[in-house]
This record gives C-alpha cells, structure tokens and sequence, in this order.
C-alpha cells in the first residue's frame, strides 16, 4: 500500500500536469454529485421523519420497488420524469448545450446546478493551490465538498444535515491526531466551545427577543470547524460570520424587501468565514499573534 502511495506521489509531483487535470476532474464530478445531494437529501431526511416504521408498510416499500435515496431512482428530469441520458449530464457543458433547459421536456435547470459545479471545481483548484500534494488537500477537498451542500441545502431549507456535519466533526478530530492542521487538543477545546458559544448566545437571544436565533446546526457547524482550526481561531471565524450576516443577509433584505425578522440562514456565512479561515489557517494564526502581542 505504502508503495502504491509513493508512486502515486511521484507522478503528481513529476507530472504536474497530471495533478491540475485530476483536480479539475474531480472538482466537477463531485460538483455534479454536491447538486444530486442537495436536492435528494432533505427529501430523503423528510421522508424519513414521516415513516411509520411497520412491517406492513416495510413489506410493501419492498414490493413495489420504489426507493428513493442518493443512487435509485437514476437521475431524471423532475418535471417530466425523463430519465437523463450520460450525455446531458456532464458538468457545466450539459448546462451550457442545453441552454439551461431540460432536452426532453424544455423546462428550465436551476442555475443553482450550474453555479455549484463551477464553484466545485473553482474552490478545488483553489485548495490545491493553496496547499499543494499533501494530505492537507486531501481532507480539505472533501471538507470542501461537503461545506457546499450544507450552504446551499440551509438556503433552500434552512437545515444543516448531521448526516453530513457529524462526520466531518469527526473526521476534523481524526486529522488532529497526525496534527494535519492543529494538534488534538486545540481541536477537541475548538470542538466544545465551538458549540458552546453559538448554544449561549442562542439561549441569551432567545431570552431577551423571545424568539429562536439560530438553530443546533449552526452549533455543530461551528465544533465542527473547531475540530478543524483550533479553539484559537473561534473569534475570527465568529467575527467573520457576523459581518457576512450583516452586509450579505442585509443587503439579501433590503434588496428583497423582506422585514428584518425575515429568517435569513447563518450556516453559509460560517461555512464561508470557517473555510477561509482554515484555508489560510496559519496566516491567521499569525495575525492573531500580532494583534494580541
């Protein structure tokens, strides 16, 4: 195994060429993927919260055949039901052949399938370039990934799936012990006061307006990116999540004309201000070392 590693690393190293093309490879079968999970997952997560476990019910599920989860039924146009060819559904060219519209039935594409796959592949190249053929790359790759689907799955439903938040909590705690990008125990305090903080600052908002500010998710995505950055930059990941919810959410208001107790989702803005964050980790470490000096 280790020697498949190594030869592995020596073509990327040698043949750089080769590296970028991967990159952008999988940057855009995983946008492709990222716009299947946004769209399936919640309906999946609200199926599953209206199930009725019986046998009866189990035994007929089965019987007809009729399951609906990240593989089956295969991807087809929800309006006309058309299954979708391989040709129709290669990233961002499909998009921009069909001109944003089903070949079939001639209903229209979101632009959010066009805007994810470009983002994929753009925020890939990005963290390639920022941390080269390391690890690091590795994780933060598919951190990437999934911070995507959980910024677009809270602004369509304003929810931020544990099936996905979970894990890579975890998987943050896991890195820290090889100290990928913090030691364990910055990552396991990061982790706690990450959830910590934004659970009092729910309870005191609530308190004092009477109204929920923000929900548990928003908890386990900040310990999430605790794991990940420290609990050292927690104030930085904070700040920065703030003053995206004041110019972006207030600008999405006043432009929509929405009251101010319009709801407005808070996990992109962490997942914007922690991947940042992450991504120039130890030039905010610096900083921060600077400011506080």
């Amino acid at each position: 195994m280790m020697d498949l590693f190594n030869n592995v690393y020596y073509v990327l190293n040698n043949f750089p060429l080769v590296f970028w093309i991967l990159i952008i490879l999988f940057g855009l079968v995983f946008g492709s993927f990222l716009n299947l999970v946004i769209y399936r997952l919640p309906i999946m997560l609200e199926n599953e919260s209206k199930k009725e476990f019986s046998i009866k019910k189990y035994i007929l599920s089965v019987i007809k055949k009729e399951p609906f989860n990240l593989a089956f039924p295969a991807s087809h146009c929800p309006h006309c039901k058309h299954k979708i060819s391989v040709w129709h559904n290669i990233p961002i060219v499909s998009f921009l052949w069909l001109r944003g519209k089903c070949f079939y039935c001639k209903s229209p594409i979101p632009i959010r399938y066009l805007l994810v796959e470009v983002l994929s592949c753009l925020v890939s190249i990005l963290v390639a370039w920022q941390w080269g053929i390391t690890w690091q790359t590795v994780f933060l790759l598919f951190l990437t990934w999934a911070l995507i689907a959980l910024a677009f799955i809270d602004v369509e439903h304003f929810i931020l799936p544990d099936i996905i938040t979970i894990p890579f909590l975890w998987i943050g705690l896991i890195a820290s012990l090889f100290d990928l990008f913090v030691t364990s125990k910055e990552a396991i305090l990061g982790a706690v006061l990450g959830y910590l903080f934004l659970w009092i600052a729910a309870k005191a908002f609530k308190i004092i307006r009477g109204i929920e500010g923000m929900g548990f998710g928003d908890f386990k995505l900040l310990a999430l990116f605790g794991a990940w950055c420290g609990w050292q930059l927690l104030p930085i990941i904070i700040l920065l999540s703030a003053i995206l919810a004041v110019v972006v959410g207030g600008s999405i208001l006043i432009w929509k004309r929405y009251s101010f107790e319009h709801p407005i989702p808070f996990g992109p803005f962490i997942a914007v201000s922690g991947w940042v964050t992450l991504m120039w980790h130890s030039n905010f470490i610096y900083w921060q070392a600077m400011f506080f000096k």
